[in-house]
């Protein structure tokens, strides 16, 4: 496989992660949740209910999987690959609004090839994101393959009932998102097809690819207020299609929530197409929901207190799953029917 093997690089993890700092994200304690045996302690994980499981409490399982061809962009170090792969479960469990602590697995496919440092930089992703998130990684797996892979479980805990689903919007529901969209699609036309940029753009737009935040605080505070919710990682467009489809509504949007920078970046790259940009990119990672009229005030008062973004952009009407924008031409509305196509991994192969 590499240099080392699969003993070695076990024992490298165990070794590293009995070190860590086990601080959960904003002083969530695990132990209110579970107790864990250490990491490494036996073929399994075991994982003992705490009190809290007991009171009305649901575990909420998320996983997923990085491949290094279809998900790594040029230029990404190795603790920026694990950070990453931790991202699309958090964004996924933020969308929820489920809190820290989580509990981890990971699994990993590791090509030949692969040193000590280069392991070491993987964990030193993990470690970081334990931190960040609230995470505790209690074991996992190794074995050979072609290409970097890893294979992320997620748990979380949520008491019951309180997750919003996709299929929760109603007609009069408003549409919000947790911030404006278009750098990660930028950034990737930078870093892939030499796109031109300003400075302090071309900062931001390569920062989000390589450093991407899931919206974990606007999930954490808000979501109890949301009638439905989703991870926009694959794609504005398809995530609002997922959610009127689901819904059996259609969505009106009426404000582009474009990126600053984004129409300057367009004017100076000919071939490159505005919506396109906002509504079909992907890699987001922010949340694409819908609220009630009677809970946006309080929504949008709660993410004023707690400096999060609440960008009311659009309606829900009665229909049956189609979502138009709205554009200004010559001082004209001008009403069509949004593309349902979502983000397309590098190389060209679709993401799942």
């Amino acid at each position: 496989m590499t240099s080392l093997n699969e003993k070695q690089i076990v024992e490298i993890f165990v070794n590293n992660f009995r070190r860590s700092n086990r601080k959960m994200a904003w002083g969530f304690r695990s132990r209110r949740y579970y107790a864990t045996k250490p990491i490494g302690e036996d073929d399994v994980s075991i994982i003992s209910p705490g009190r809290s499981l007991r009171r009305g409490m649901e575990l909420v399982f998320k996983c997923d999987m990085l491949v290094e061809s279809t998900d790594v962009p040029p230029g990404m170090k190795a603790w920026q690959i694990a950070r990453k792969s931790i991202v699309s479960c958090v964004s996924d469990l933020a969308a929820k609004g489920v809190k820290p602590p989580y509990i981890s697995m990971i699994s990993l496919g590791i090509p030949a090839g692969y040193s000590k440092d280069d392991l070491l930089g993987l964990i030193k992703g993990f470690k970081k994101s334990s931190r960040e998130f609230g995470i505790e990684f209690i074991g996992g797996d190794t074995n050979e393959a072609s290409e970097l892979i890893i294979g992320i479980a997620l748990v979380g805990f949520s008491k019951s009932g309180n997750i919003p689903t996709r299929n929760g919007a109603k007609p009069g529901d408003y549409i919000v998102v947790s911030g404006t969209f278009g750098y990660p699609s930028a950034g990737m036309e930078i870093l892939t097809r030499g796109a031109s940029a300003r400075e302090i753009f071309r900062n931001r737009a390569i920062s989000s690819v390589m450093s991407p935040k899931p919206q974990q605080k606007f999930g954490t505070f808000l979501a109890k207020y949301l009638s439905s919710s989703i991870d926009s990682s694959d794609g504005l467009a398809i995530s609002l299609y997922e959610l009127a489809l689901r819904s059996k509504v259609d969505f009106f949007v009426s404000i582009t929530p474009m990126a600053r920078g984004i129409l300057q970046f367009v004017t100076e790259n000919k071939f490159l197409d505005f919506y396109e940009l906002i509504f079909h990119g992907g890699e987001e990672f922010h949340i694409v929901a819908t609220v009630s009229r009677q809970n946006l005030k309080r929504a949008e008062n709660i993410a004023r207190k707690q400096k999060l973004k609440l960008i009311v952009i659009g309606k829900a009407t009665s229909g049956t799953g189609k979502v138009f924008i709205t554009s200004k031409h010559k001082l004209k509305k001008e009403l069509s029917l949004l593309d349902n196509r979502g983000y397309l991994h590098f190389q060209n192969k679709s993401k799942v």
